[in-house]
């Protein structure tokens, strides 16, 4: 009646050993480290070779690390305290960037788990601590919308010169003022040409009509609201996905970059210490241009001479050889709508497959006609310095905005030269507003509180419990640390983000989950009263107490799902504890307190009394 059958036990205990290992991690802490990635979009780091120089750099420099571990895009060293940490900073800072004005590599202040290798090995891993309890800095970047509409309405001035020069519509000039463009004509005849022609390239703008007198006829052209909606929604989006992959260099387990409000962008990078480093990836400025490449015979080896010819640059294209690139910009990443990666059709080899607006597709068009045979470099300029992504030959006339890039590049440069393209610059500027630093001492705090709360109501439970229902007050408080072990267990496996409400939410999942426990003893006591054997008493006090026990769970599952759903920052974090919570402890309060009481009770054949306080029986 009252025992499991072993292949029970076994899965029960198998997944309480599960919960041990994979919540250990979390004891072992965190230990200062150097992460060291690449600067450059357009330089990939080689693993291997940057290992190798970081170890050289810290041998030449008498300092002993505890580890160096690399993956695709980092290198990373451990040090036993932050005195070896920084002075291995600056070390490996010198090694690896020569030149401090051109550094070519990222070398910031980092923490990594101190988790042996053999738990490293099957992905057991720490939980990831938030801002409150970790430490690290707080922005609040302002997104300069009315940059990004002068950005907006300067583009369409060019726009406009294209279609009413393929119109063959005559005009006097065509400028920015304010929030609009006026397009100025000699007659009314040419206004309402242009205006049938501007319709019918694009949606986006409003048109009215303006004269000023004496033969000045005027277009004045403004974006539409849902335009303008639009606008402000990409550039928003577009600069999260750009802090994104710039705070990857940082090494930020877990960053927090969501949108608040109609124009700011709130950064969390829980465990930075290098403000100044976070602060400096953050404001980078970065666009994509495409220019031509000057092959004048004799002028690369004039440039290279020292004599550069007017309106060019030099640069050194990927494979090492200079190159002489035209002043002048053609077309800017603002027409790029898409870049994949992808093959050539012909050759088959890797490629990029670019995706234009109406607008640039026009542009690239002309400019592909008129310099067929020709070199035209694309190139990423960022903090005033241009760096080529890619210099192919023009081969034939390009239309309908569908463009490919191929040539001396491997799959993984595609993929990566496609992921630079699409999100390599910011859509409009950003300003630092507000910026808060969390120190490590005042999350270490915030941790020492946050364990000692959870543990002495762990303690006050566990003492209530086995005083008023002995034995069985025992066999829940187990139960109970065995909800713990698994919830821990379960936020360090889905890599969650414990923060101060989480841990709130660790409390109450005690005082919740010990309920369970509750009902299944007072059941059983009920049980007793009647006159029901001890054996009998234990088994219908456990199937008994099973529907209310899930409905109650399920009601406030629902609750923490609706939280978990439409909340955000905090509340969310306190959701996701709360809901693994419920899920625990309907596990361990029903399954492991039950395998605990057949363990003690279940072999026995006759049983006077149960050890479960003091039954009260009515008449007494």
């Amino acid at each position: 009646m009252n025992r499991y059958p072993l292949w029970k036990n076994l899965l029960i205990g198998l997944i309480l050993l599960w919960g041990l290992i994979y919540t250990l991690p979390n004891f072992y802490g965190e230990v200062p480290a150097v992460q060291v990635s690449s600067a450059k979009a357009t330089v990939k780091l080689d693993p291997a070779a940057a290992t190798d120089r970081v170890a050289n750099a810290l041998r030449e420099a008498g300092i002993d690390s505890q580890g160096i571990f690399s993956d695709a895009t980092s290198v990373r060293a451990r040090f036993a305290g932050t005195d070896e940490q920084i002075r291995a900073k600056d070390a490996i800072e010198r090694a690896l960037n020569p030149d401090p004005q051109d550094p070519g590599y990222v070398v910031a202040l980092n923490l990594l788990p101190a988790s042996p290798s053999w738990l490293t090995a099957i992905h057991a891993l720490p939980m990831y601590l938030g801002l409150d309890l970790r430490g690290g800095v707080h922005f609040l970047l302002q997104v300069d919308m009315p940059g990004a509409l002068t950005k907006r309405l300067d583009s369409l001035s060019g726009d406009l010169r294209t279609v009413l020069r393929d119109k063959n519509v005559r005009h006097a000039g065509i400028n920015r003022e304010g929030e609009s463009v006026h397009i100025r004509f000699r007659s009314e005849a040419e206004r309402d040409a242009a205006r049938s022609a501007i319709q019918a390239s694009t949606a986006d703008l409003q048109l009215a009509n303006r004269d000023d007198g004496a033969g000045d006829f005027r277009l004045v052209a403004t974006l539409t609201p849902q335009a303008l909606q639009t606008m402000r929604d990409f550039a928003i989006k577009q600069n999260i996905g750009t802090l994104h992959n710039r705070i990857n260099e940082l090494g930020v387990a877990e960053p927090v970059i969501q949108q608040q409000g109609a124009e700011r962008i709130v950064v969390q990078l829980p465990g930075v210490q290098d403000v100044a480093k976070a602060k400096d990836i953050l404001g980078r400025t970065a666009t994509l241009e495409v220019r031509m490449v000057d092959d004048t015979p004799g002028a690369l080896e004039q440039a290279m001479a020292g004599n550069v010819p007017f309106g060019t640059e030099l640069y050194t294209e990927r494979g090492g050889l200079p190159l002489l690139v035209k002043k002048q910009v053609v077309l800017t990443g603002d027409r790029l709508t898409d870049a994949q990666p992808g093959f050539d059709g012909q050759t088959h080899e890797p490629a990029v497959h670019l995706t234009l607006d109406a607008a640039g597709a026009r542009i690239f068009r002309d400019l592909t006609r008129e310099n067929v045979g020709k070199r035209m470099a694309i190139l990423l300029i960022e903090k005033g310095k241009g760096e080529v992504v890619t210099a192919p030959v023009i081969r034939t006339e390009i239309g309908g905005g569908r463009v490919q890039i191929s040539g001396r590049m491997s799959t993984t440069e595609a993929t990566d030269v496609a992921l630079l393209l699409r999100a390599g610059s910011l859509a409009a500027p950003m300003e630092i507003i507000e910026e808060r630093t969390v120190g490590p001492s005042l999350g270490a705090d915030n941790i020492s509180k946050g364990f000692h709360s959870t543990l002495w109501g762990f303690i006050a439970i566990a003492v209530f419990m086995c005083i008023y229902y002995a034995l069985f007050g025992l066999v829940s408080t187990i139960s109970l640390a065995a909800n713990l072990l698994l919830l821990v267990a379960l936020l360090s496996l889905l890599q969650a983000t414990l923060t101060l409400p989480g841990i709130a939410a660790m409390a109450l999942t005690l005082g919740m989950a010990i309920d369970a426990n509750v009902l299944i003893n007072e059941r059983i006591r009920e049980e007793l009263r009647n006159g029901s054997s001890p054996q009998a008493a234990i088994a219908a006090g456990y199937d008994r107490a099973f529907g209310t026990i899930l409905d109650s769970n399920v009601t406030s599952l629902i609750a923490g799902i609706a939280l978990l759903v439409f909340g955000s920052g905090p509340v969310r974090g306190f959701a996701v504890v709360h809901c693994l919570g419920l899920l625990t402890s309907m596990f361990s309060a029903i399954l492991v307190s039950r395998m605990l009481i057949n363990g003690i009770y279940g072999r026995r054949r006759k049983i006077d009394k149960l050890s479960i306080g003091q039954v009260w029986k009515p008449g007494n």
